[in-house]
């Protein structure tokens, strides 16, 4: 067996490139996956474990979908972990750096995260993080047949209980019709 020398290694961008770049839209995802409570501290966790981990990625075409494996990840240990403590009696101040997406429908957003975990993860790399199926099925350690699946049958699921079309609903509430 032989060692890899440092010609086989990729070529990674700086990890501060990285964060400028994937950093506002994995914040948003963390935000909306975990909660507005969690979500700035699962940014974090991501963050510090990304870096932990950066000199290891095989791969620079897929950092993106790397990151939000992780993001993926982090957000269920803060779900797991916040279902265990007790949550605080004050509410906290909002989160300046929640996008529109995030804000526009915190009630839409509360009802993806309480789909199933791989249905709520899948629509949220989605529509959130715009990730294509092929990027989330990276991100979520599945099939790309099965990371649609999830989104299909997460906003099927969605659109059963509001009884809307998100799709016009999403055009109006961003400018489109």
């Amino acid at each position: 067996m032989t060692a890899r020398s440092s010609v086989d290694k990729p070529c990674l961008p700086p990890f501060e490139r990285v964060v400028e770049r994937h950093g506002p839209v994995l914040l948003r995802y963390c935000v909306a996956h975990a909660g507005q409570g969690r979500g700035e501290d699962c940014f974090q966790e991501t963050m510090l474990a990304a870096l932990r981990a950066y000199g290891e990625v095989r791969d620079p075409a897929a950092i993106r979908s790397w990151l939000f494996a992780i993001a993926s990840r982090k957000a269920v240990d803060g779900y797991r972990a916040g279902a265990r403590a007790p949550e605080p009696v004050a509410d906290l101040e909002p989160l300046g750096a929640i996008t529109e997406a995030a804000d526009a429908d915190p009630a839409l957003w509360q009802r993806v995260r309480d789909l199933p975990e791989k249905q709520g993860q899948a629509v949220a790399l989605r529509y959130l993080a715009d990730l294509s199926h092929r990027e989330i099925a990276e991100a979520m350690g599945t099939s790309e047949a099965a990371a649609r699946r999830n989104v299909f049958e997460g906003v099927n699921r969605l659109r059963a209980e509001l009884g809307v079309d998100l799709t016009i609903a999403r055009a109006r509430a961003s400018g489109e019709t």
